[in-house]
């Protein structure tokens, strides 16, 4: 009893115990009560029944009466909400957490005593789980590390109830003092993996030796060892760094063959992955496979995108010093092996351009799966609202001034659109810089290309006169059917054309623009042919294109081309004129 009343007992320390696994109980408990019955030094039956909680410590109660036989009985009362909700509910669960938590006890010399989980008429022997193929394979293994001697016990767990890594465990006095995860610390070893007969397994190791004994600490939570040795060591004793190594070595050897399938498991994820999903790495792939990289099948796609990024940084990172260093040599004594590392280093520049180039398409293509997702309907035949595809294309109420060309999605209707000098998107006139107009009205889309005199180069430079053309965009939601007389879509853009035409166009740099009728334009309306829009386009004397998904025609008096445009007709072009690229990339492109 004083043994238990003392805090940092010792009195089973020859047997590996910490002296303190009861002060757990109250960590997941609020009490504990201990009947025990033992033999005095006379041979004497004797009771003994107390209770231990941490607002009274222990508390000694009357004695059990009429005690038979040896043994002891002790109750956890109060099991905490906190760890309740988490714990295992079943006698069949709860068998194999404790199991898989003390297996080691079995299996070290010596043994472990009969445990029973019972709850009610069910029970199940711990030892009976060894003995139905708690585990699928042992393999024993005796290391030589610096000198000294380490015994290496590998279990492929065929079942686990709570699905951990795989694990290493040190042991010492025939006690686990502590375990790591060993997840990714050798090539192939994650989450579970495939014996020979394609059996599922979990990997857990323990490692004993006489020298961890000799050096775990006397609370045996911990070794009194160094975690490495930097430079020559003045006494030749592993570090545990150095025991690691040889560990993972071992486990290596043993674990040959379900390790290679996980690696190629491995290989073949990033290659669907990056066939289907980030093309960009794909002319890096050869690069990033030769700096050694190893992932988990199982990993997340936004894992294994992160895991691809910081291996091309890493090879960006070797390839701009190589570059330093080899333009640094160009100018002096050329060293043996220049024009050989000359080489390897323009290929790779050339590889990181296909990779850039490969991104670019790739993003292409992912907007338009994010169009075509925009115009089609939900369950109930609702569409998208007109703003949500007005953002895909450029951002709202904001111009060229304010937004970076790589945010504009203007190539879907028109790749000459990035030669524009001002482009505003859902910007009242009075706001737009390059016309003096005090108008509410915003066009979806103005632009403006200005030119040299007898150039005919489209420019974006923002400096050249006069001005060569107005373009505008004018957007409707998705089978929106309201394109009646005083809400005529051409009729807008030809008005917007007219206000650009006289109020003083500038520049987006503030210079003046000749005032010109005679400056084309062109009006784009991307909408819907729903009856009312068909009506308005056969007013205008406009042709039918001659897939019947558009009208197209030039209007006079306004020196204004005008197509009006389906948003399958739209996404269709689109995919169409990037087509070759998709195709390169082994990308879809319908």
């Amino acid at each position: 009893m004083s043994s238990f009343e003392t805090l940092d007992s010792d009195f089973k320390s020859k047997l590996g115990c910490r002296g303190v696994g009861r002060l757990l109980w109250l960590k997941a408990f609020d009490r504990v009560e201990v009947t025990s019955a033992y033999r005095n030094d006379d041979g004497s039956l004797q009771g003994r029944k107390f209770s231990f909680s941490v607002m009274r410590e222990v508390e000694q109660d009357a004695a059990p009466e009429n005690v038979s036989d040896t043994g002891s009985i002790v109750r956890l009362i109060g099991f905490k909400e906190y760890y309740q909700q988490s714990a295992a509910k079943t006698v069949e669960a709860i068998a194999r957490e404790v199991f898989e938590h003390c297996i080691w006890y079995f299996l070290r010399p010596g043994g472990a005593p009969d445990v029973i989980v019972s709850d009610d008429d069910d029970s199940i022997s711990l030892r009976g789980l060894l003995d139905d193929s708690g585990y699928s394979k042992t393999t024993r293994a005796t290391l030589d590390i610096k000198g000294k001697q380490f015994d290496l016990l590998g279990l492929r767990l065929k079942s686990s109830a709570r699905n951990l890594s795989p694990r290493l465990h040190w042991c010492a006095a025939n006690r686990v003092v502590k375990d790591e995860s060993i997840s990714g610390k050798i090539p192939g070893l994650y989450g579970r993996l495939k014996d020979e007969d394609s059996t599922e397994f979990r990997y857990v190791c323990y490692l004993s030796s006489q020298f961890l004994d000799d050096h775990v600490r006397s609370d045996r939570t911990e070794f009194d060892l160094p975690e490495r040795v930097p430079g020559e060591a003045l006494i030749d004793e592993p570090s545990l760094d150095d025991i690691r190594q040889g560990v993972f070595a071992e486990i290596s050897r043993s674990l040959a063959g379900p390790l290679a399938s996980a690696q190629q498991a491995g290989r073949e994820r990033i290659q669907q992955f990056v066939s289907a999903k980030a093309p960009k790495y794909r002319p890096l792939i050869n690069k990033i496979e030769s700096c050694g990289i190893t992932i988990d099948p199982s990993i997340k796609d936004q894992d294994l995108e992160l895991e691809l990024h910081r291996y091309s940084q890493k090879i960006e990172a070797e390839m701009l010093a190589e570059g330093q260093a080899i333009f640094a040599e160009s100018t002096g004594e050329r060293l043996e092996g220049y024009d050989e590392r000359l080489t390897k280093y323009l290929e790779t520049v050339t590889e990181f351009n296909q990779s850039d180039l490969a991104n670019y398409v790739f993003r292409r293509r992912m907007t338009l799966d994010i169009l075509d997702k925009l115009i089609q309907s939900d369950g109930d035949s609702n569409y998208a609202r007109e703003e949500d595809i007005h953002k895909l294309l450029f951002p709202m109420r904001k111009d060229s001034n304010e937004v970076d060309r790589d945010a504009s999605n203007l190539w879907i209707l028109d790749e000459r659109l990035v030669f524009h000098d001002y482009l505003a998107s859902d910007k009242p006139f009075r706001k737009i810089d390059i016309v003096d107009d005090d108008s509410l009205n915003r066009p979806d889309v103005l632009a403006t290309r200005v030119i040299e005199p007898d150039s005919p180069v489209l420019t974006a430079e923002g400096k050249k006169l006069p001005l060569q053309s107005i373009v505008v965009v004018e957007l409707k939601r998705p089978m929106r059917d309201d394109a009646t007389e005083d809400k005529n879509p051409i009729e807008q853009c030809l008005n917007y054309v007219g206000r650009v035409r006289a109020g003083n166009a500038k520049t987006a740099r503030g210079r003046p623009i000749p005032r010109t009728d005679e400056s084309p334009a062109f009006c784009y309306v991307i909408a819907d042919l729903t009856p009312t829009m068909v009506n308005r386009c056969k007013l205008s004397n406009l042709t039918m294109t001659h897939d019947g998904m558009g009208y197209f025609g030039f209007i006079e008096p306004h020196k204004a081309y005008i197509e009006v445009i389906s948003f399958d007709r739209l996404l269709n072009a689109a995919v169409e004129r990037n087509r070759a690229f998709f195709d390169k990339l082994g990308l879809p492109s319908s």
